[in-house]
């Protein structure tokens, strides 16, 4: 699971076998560790919820957890639906949080040494950019 955030924005992009953990297991989970101590790890994981909430945030203890609802997980695995987009707003002030769920398509012309044997095969190709 590739994950890219920049100001108020979240996108994170699952390969194949981790959008069918997310249908099977309803989890995707990654760390990156920044340090040897527990303390300088950073969590993040994709999880499915119940079905009266939507696309939500959460950050704590060192872990950032997004929530989607069994029934957008089901249909965005079993489509062509390529993300899954929400919004979540912030606080009092107006801000929001943008957030974009992805699959992970294989790019024209790979970066060196990234690998692509994960990536779902690219819709348009011709159209396609590098990565």
């Amino acid at each position: 699971m590739k994950l890219r955030i920049k100001g108020n924005s979240i996108r994170l992009r699952l390969g194949r076998s981790e959008v069918l953990r997310l249908a099977v297991d309803e989890k995707v989970e990654e760390s990156t560790a920044f340090g040897p101590s527990e303390g300088q790890r950073f969590d993040y994981a994709l999880c499915a919820s119940g079905e009266g909430s939507g696309v939500s945030a959460s950050f704590a203890d060192r872990r950032m957890v997004i929530r989607i609802p069994r029934s957008m997980i089901q249909q965005w695995v079993t489509t062509d639906q390529v993300g899954i987009h929400a919004i979540q707003r912030t606080g009092e002030d107006g801000g929001e949080l943008r957030i974009l769920i992805e699959k992970d398509f294989e790019c024209i012309e790979a970066s060196p040494g990234e690998s692509q044997e994960d990536a779902f095969p690219h819709p348009l190709e011709e159209h396609s950019h590098a990565c």
